[in-house]
């Protein structure tokens, strides 16, 4: 067992590798794990094996505590753990493209071939191989007022992305170079000359650290954006405020994650620091320090930091997929309908008898609704007209499903029939048809109720039986897939949420929490579970590759 504090990592790092180079002498003093994990004395645990002590020869003491050893495996173990953050985010980026209903066009492989930096390459490469099969991405041609550009969280991400890649590739040289480098001082030549020198200065070390906790700040600032857009409805493309599956007005189920990831990328923002406050050491012996053991340790923090800032976003959007397809199913089973009912309404010179006696009363409300307009005359029309306007007011419907996502559904379906009312008023047939008003209101009425209630049903059926990997594309289908099946964490709504029974808890039943699924993730992250699966996602997307090259 080595001290985390206490090198300067100047003259190498002295003070824990005397540790270790004590415990290879089998010193009583010095503490070692067991395969126990039990805490011995270096003497019993050479006893214990049967081994004798090592008895150390001349410059050996001085090799095994004059060096980088220490500081360049601290940072291996940082790096490593680096490089698979930085293709989780790849994936997320992925993910959240699909959530955003956003394009494959922002990774066009021609924006490459005319800056050809190679993480930006390799990025946009990878991130489009991620959206493969996905049915969600949309051709943005700026029709119906949608923007005709992504937002700059998903559209500029191999911009942002690959220079940290190249940052990372420069880190991961510089920590194999010095792993595999002899950093004692002084050293011998294969001549036999004794030279002195300065190799025991991790000045590399740090350079490769401080190179990594600006890629993990840039990466979780990125994320940062893509989650707060997600779960933001001015910016989110017709999700619900704070993702919550029922009536906004009735949860915050989001919020807590929204102030989460703006702390710790805040706390990611002040590790990115540089470690450069040197200071001079020895009696003025060591007046330059490289702190490589420092930035290391404070690398591995920020990776931690990064790892609850990408299972709180894993959980979001794993959420907004979910509502996504929640979505896109709904308006596939509810288009038939909706042709059904403009036909009854509008195609039809008898009208269907009034649904006020059978409307709740809050939708009543919201609808204003009034009483006392005759039925009289009305031409209805043409079956060839009615199909293209019913596509119009389909369109329209749409278009008011985004903007209503913020009301709860007793309001929210009948602002949404309402929002029909100025296509149906500029249709020549209808605005000088002599029963027009009273039409209008009841297929209104009618409109709201349909909504209501399809739309109740679906989300009801889709909260126990929904699943959104058949849209998905191949990264966001398995890392879905590994979140709701493999860690068990569901989609969220009051349901999933509740809190256990008094016997439950005294049973032992932890409450669940977003915390608590979060936290799931989390622990996939840091054991390497999640990055195995982020592993063979790349894998796969290789050799689809290569077989398309060739």
């Amino acid at each position: 067992m080595i001290p985390l504090r206490g090198s300067i990592s100047s003259s190498g790092d002295l003070s824990p590798l005397s540790y270790i180079c004590g415990a290879i002498q089998g010193k009583s003093t010095i503490r070692v794990l067991s395969r126990d994990h039990e805490h011995v004395y270096a003497d019993s645990a050479f006893a214990k094996a049967g081994l004798e002590p090592v008895v150390i020869q001349a410059k050996e003491g001085l090799a095994m505590t004059n060096g980088t050893t220490v500081s360049a495996a601290v940072a291996a173990l940082a790096l490593h753990d680096t490089h698979s953050l930085a293709l989780v985010a790849q994936i997320l980026t992925a993910m959240s493209v699909e959530a955003l209903t956003g394009t494959t066009e922002s990774f066009h492989p021609f924006f490459a071939q005319v800056r050809p930096h190679p993480g930006q390459v390799e990025s946009a490469r990878n991130i489009l191989a991620f959206l493969s099969g996905s049915k969600l991405t949309k051709v943005n041609d700026g029709a119906h007022s949608s923007l005709r550009q992504d937002r700059y969280s998903i559209r500029t991400a191999p911009q942002w992305l690959g220079p940290i890649l190249e940052d990372l590739g420069l880190a991961h040289h510089q920590i194999l170079t010095e792993c595999n480098s002899a950093t004692d001082n002084p050293l011998v030549t294969p001549q036999g000359e004794i030279i002195h020198g300065g190799n025991f200065q991790a000045k590399a070390v740090t350079s490769a650290m401080e190179k990594a906790r600006q890629g993990i700040q840039g990466i979780g600032r990125m994320l940062f954006s893509q989650c707060t857009e997600i779960t933001n409805p001015a910016t989110n493309r017709g999700l619900p405020p704070n993702l919550v599956a029922e009536d906004p007005g009735k949860s915050l189920i989001f919020k807590g994650t929204d102030l989460n990831v703006a702390a710790l990328t805040a706390e990611l923002g002040f590790l990115a620091s540089p470690v450069n406050h040197v200071q001079t050491a020895e009696m003025g012996n060591q007046s330059l320090n490289s702190l490589a053991l420092i930035s290391a340790r404070y690398t591995h923090t920020a990776n931690e930091v990064l790892s609850q800032l990408m299972a709180a976003h894993l959980v979001a959007v794993c959420q907004a997929l979910d509502l996504r397809a929640m979505h896109v199913q709904f308006l596939k089973g509810y288009h038939a309908d909706f042709i059904k009912l403009v036909d009854e309404y509008y195609a039809e010179e008898t009208l269907p008898p009034s649904v006020i006696p059978e409307t709740p009363a809050p939708i009543k409300a919201s609808l204003n609704l009034s009483n006392g307009l005759n039925d009289t005359q009305f031409k209805p029309i043409d079956s060839k007209a009615v199909e293209p306007l019913s596509e119009t007011l389909w369109t329209q419907l749409l278009a008011a499903f985004d903007t209503t996502t913020h009301m709860d559904a007793e309001e929210r379906f009948p602002a949404m029939a309402k929002s029909l009312r100025p296509v149906l008023l500029d249709h020549d047939n209808f605005n000088t048809a002599a029963d027009f008003t009273r039409r209008l209101q009841r297929f209104t009425e009618a409109l709201a109720i349909s909504l209501h209630d399809a739309w109740c049903a679906h989300r009801d059926a889709y909260l126990v039986h929904g699943d959104a990997a058949a849209l998905l594309g191949t990264a966001s289908r398995a890392m879905y897939v590994f979140v709701r099946q493999t860690l068990g964490v569901p989609l969220l709504a009051t349901r999933n949420l509740s809190t256990p029974m008094a016997d439950g808890i005294n049973g032992g039943m932890e409450a669940p929490t977003v915390g608590s699924y979060t936290g799931a993730v989390y622990r996939a992250l840091r054991d390497g579970t999640l990055a195995k699966v982020a592993v063979d996602i790349l894998r796969a997307s290789v050799e689809v590759d290569m077989r398309d090259s060739q």
